[in-house]
């Protein structure tokens, strides 16, 4: 269950967005960036980011997520209306202490499946019932979802969301993501 617990505006280097904070069962304080009036429309572009504390804050290379990030809030900021949904479940839903030493077994040469794997943990252990209750809330009719995931995809569909177009999200590899990225692609099916 979605309720609305409070917004506040915020002016950032890519525009005016006004940040939303709900509660939820999750017990989990996701952010919602809007910009401009999203509700009720169609058509709307829409990031569901998932929290990445070494890239999006410290600009970590050993991934695409502060590029995926940034690329989204420009694009967002410069049409008439869009939204990024930031969800707190760091390392694709491990946390960030199970990240880290996942990132510790990709030093020893393990791919990031693998790495998630030999933990015991799943390969991507994220959820989007948060983001699908979001959009169901300003009563969005139908995305345009910024995503390489088919997962996300997937899943949006199949609780209710009318995705009308894929826009893709392709950062150009680095020396350090380089194998990250081929993985994404080849193991988890990201549209790359």
């Amino acid at each position: 269950m979605l309720e609305f617990y409070s917004k506040a505006k915020l002016p950032t280097r890519f525009g005016e967005f006004e940040i939303y904070v709900f509660k939820n069962d999750e017990n989990k304080d996701h952010a919602v960036l809007v910009h401009g009036d999203v509700k009720g429309k169609e058509n709307v572009p829409v990031r569901i980011h998932s929290e990445c504390l070494t890239g999006d804050v410290f600009g970590s290379m050993r991934c695409d997520c502060r590029d995926q990030l940034l690329t989204s809030l420009k694009y967002i900021g410069k049409q008439d209306y869009g939204m990024l949904i930031y969800l707190r479940q760091e390392g694709r839903g491990i946390g960030l202490l199970n990240k880290i030493r996942a990132y510790h077994l990709e030093d020893s040469g393990l791919d990031t499946v693998e790495a998630n794997i030999e933990q015991g943990l799943p390969a991507d252990n994220r959820t989007y019932t948060f983001a699908t209750d979001v959009i169901k809330y300003f009563k969005i009719k139908s995305v345009q979802l910024m995503t390489n995931n088919p997962e996300k995809i997937k899943f949006l569909e199949e609780n209710g969301i009318k995705i009308v177009k894929r826009i893709p999200l392709i950062i150009e590899p680095t020396e350090f993501d380089k194998f990250y990225l081929e993985t994404k692609k080849d193991k988890m099916g990201h549209l790359l």
